[in-house]
């Protein structure tokens, strides 16, 4: 065999080991990301901040359903569900299950494009190009207010274009959220307005659009938490994700980040992918848990931000 017979031959063999790792592997590496924010009122006790967002979840898949419930053993104060929770239309009793025990904690939700529609087999490059010049092509309908009823019937709150101020331990939060911008369905002036001086000031969204991002920021919320992006779903060493699927930029992609001067943004890499596109590269699927404290005198303190390998497997424990 000559040299450019070699060269082609282990170019393949790379391509289809790479490939059977990000779809048989990677895709169900549950990870754990930590990070603690300086965001609340100083003198504030800390708050620890369960952020679940993108489970894409099928009927069968359980062993992330078992992980997720496995979450609950973190303790967390307070779950936020940033959207896209369903991948079929008989995907709620799995959700449901998934989220388990974490229902009676304290928690919000919105939710994203694949709350309301099914996901559609599509060309993959057509994930490459800008959001802008890709046509949107919806799926049929998802039961949403199925998901939406057990959520509620649990306690937790929807911040679809709401504000509400409640007590997580108690600490007053003050939180608002959208309808999903990927969808051009948010509505910012629904939830605009004076923003009540509590410790916690929350704004959620499922898509981290930078023209919902900006109004959060001018309107002086703390933090925001966003989905979405998948992490970049696939992404080179060294260079980090290819693209957001929204405007944006590729660094803040997944995990914590200023934005502006005064708000802090966290968008998770996500639990799921879509049936039709199961692979991850470089981006395991991920929870975070967010300890946020006080905000420092000195306000260019930094965030610290480590990841947690917590794939489960028989006996494995949340660690």
């Amino acid at each position: 065999m000559n040299t450019l017979g070699r060269t082609l031959l282990a170019t393949t063999a790379l391509g289809t080991a790479t490939l059977a790792y990000a779809a048989g592997i990677e895709r169900r590496r549950w990870t754990l990301r930590e990070a603690t924010v300086p965001v609340l009122a100083p003198g504030s006790s800390p708050l620890r901040v369960l952020h679940l967002s993108d489970l894409h979840m099928m009927p069968g898949q359980k062993s992330k359903q078992r992980w997720v419930a496995a979450l609950d053993e973190l303790e967390p104060d307070l779950v936020v569900n940033t959207g896209d929770n369903l991948a079929h239309k008989q995907a709620v009793p799995a959700v449901v299950r998934a989220l388990g025990p974490l229902l009676n904690r304290p928690g919000v939700f919105v939710f994203g494009s694949n709350d309301y529609y099914a996901p559609r087999p599509k060309n993959p490059a057509r994930y490459l190009l800008p959001s802008a010049k890709t046509k949107r092509i919806h799926g049929i309908p998802l039961p949403w207010r199925d998901l939406r009823a057990a959520m509620i019937e649990h306690g937790w709150l929807d911040l679809t274009h709401a504000r509400r101020r409640f007590e997580v331990n108690g600490l007053e939060v003050f939180a608002a959220g959208l309808d999903d911008p990927h969808l051009k369905r948010d509505r910012f002036d629904e939830i605009s307005g004076p923003v009540p001086d509590v410790p916690l000031r929350l704004g959620v969204t499922h898509s981290p659009e930078p023209r919902v991002l900006d109004p959060f920021a001018a309107e002086g919320y703390d933090l925001v938490l966003a989905g979405h992006t998948h992490g970049g779903q696939l992404r080179i060493p060294g260079y980090g994700a290819i693209v957001t699927n929204c405007e944006l930029d590729r660094s803040r992609a997944r995990g914590v980040s200023r934005w502006g001067a005064h708000m802090w943004l966290n968008v998770s890499a996500g639990l799921g992918t879509s049936p039709y596109a199961p692979v991850r590269f470089a981006c395991p699927p991920e929870a975070s848990l967010l300890t946020l404290v006080p905000r420092p005198v000195d306000a260019g303190q930094d965030v610290s931000e480590a990841k947690r390998d917590t794939r489960f497997g028989v006996g494995g424990n949340v660690r």
